[in-house]
């Protein structure tokens, strides 16, 4: 029994410690973006001593985080439809249907999860400044879509493996084609396949700053994450209450999202491991 208590106490050891670390930047963050830079300056871990919401108000303009959200919205949603749309297909006839080949092009997607995305900004920029397109949101979300779309098809075949032959046999033997039997019948048994690549999607569009960065040029065109980025200039600079309200600002909104999917998610990556 006292291995096994030994090993139950080191457990609890270091899931704190690991909880500390991973909280302790957002209790930073929480705190002192309802202070004042002196405050901070003085104390950067003690709780205010009084609230100041201007904070919140200046970040807010001088970010011009209601441009940002807009772009930020329009970013995500695009391209985690792309990729779903795109994936779904994909995954289903990798996982589901066998044919010459099959091995090779799921070689070709985990090989593709390795390359840097660093290797193809100049030839990505030449084209859309050719095309007219630098600083378009759509042509961005398609971009991005691209980087994520190996990993979620991978992760969508892995889903459609689970699915049972004799399901999709009697679905056939009742006469339904192949796009009644994806719309009713598989489809809805890979629903928490889809909520964990969309919300895998939906954290790297929100938080990618690379590609954003590159192709998004123009304030107007800019996300909250790039928005973020004007405070380290002007005269605001080394305000670093308004900072920190600008870095809550744009945290509470992913973790809102995230926490709200988090039991489909964590349902999701299990049921999704396989063995083949």
């Amino acid at each position: 029994m006292k291995p096994k208590k030994w090993s139950l106490a080191l457990q609890w050891i270091l899931t704190v410690i690991m909880a500390f670390i991973s909280l302790f930047p957002l209790y930073l963050v929480l705190i002192n973006a309802f202070k004042t830079h002196a405050e901070i300056v003085a104390n950067p871990v003690a709780f205010p001593i009084e609230v100041y919401w201007q904070n919140f108000t200046t970040a807010w303009k001088t970010a011009d985080f209601g441009h940002g959200f807009l772009n930020s919205l329009r970013l995500v949603s695009v391209t985690a439809l792309i990729v779903l749309v795109a994936s779904l297909p994909a995954g289903y006839v990798l996982g589901m249907r066998k044919f010459r080949g099959n091995r090779i092009v799921q070689i070709y997607f985990l090989m593709a999860m390795t390359v840097p995305v660093q290797l193809f900004l100049f030839p990505l920029y030449a084209a859309l400044s050719k095309l007219g397109l630098i600083g378009n949101v759509y042509a961005v979300c398609f971009i991005i879509a691209a980087i994520n779309m190996p990993l979620s098809v991978m992760l969508m075949r892995t889903f459609f493996m689970r699915i049972p032959v004799t399901i999709e046999e009697a679905a056939r033997l009742d006469g339904a084609s192949t796009s009644q039997l994806l719309r009713y019948v598989i489809i809805p048994m890979v629903r928490p396949g889809i909520i964990t690549v969309a919300v895998l999607v939906v954290l790297n569009a929100w938080n990618e700053y690379l590609i954003s960065s590159t192709f998004l040029q123009g304030n107007e065109n800019f996300t909250v994450t790039l928005g973020y980025l004007s405070l380290n200039g002007g005269s605001v600079t080394h305000d670093q209450g308004m900072k920190m309200a600008g870095a809550l600002i744009i945290i509470v909104p992913i973790l809102i999202f995230f926490l709200s999917l988090q039991k489909y998610f964590v349902d999701g990556m299990t049921n999704g491991a396989v063995k083949e």
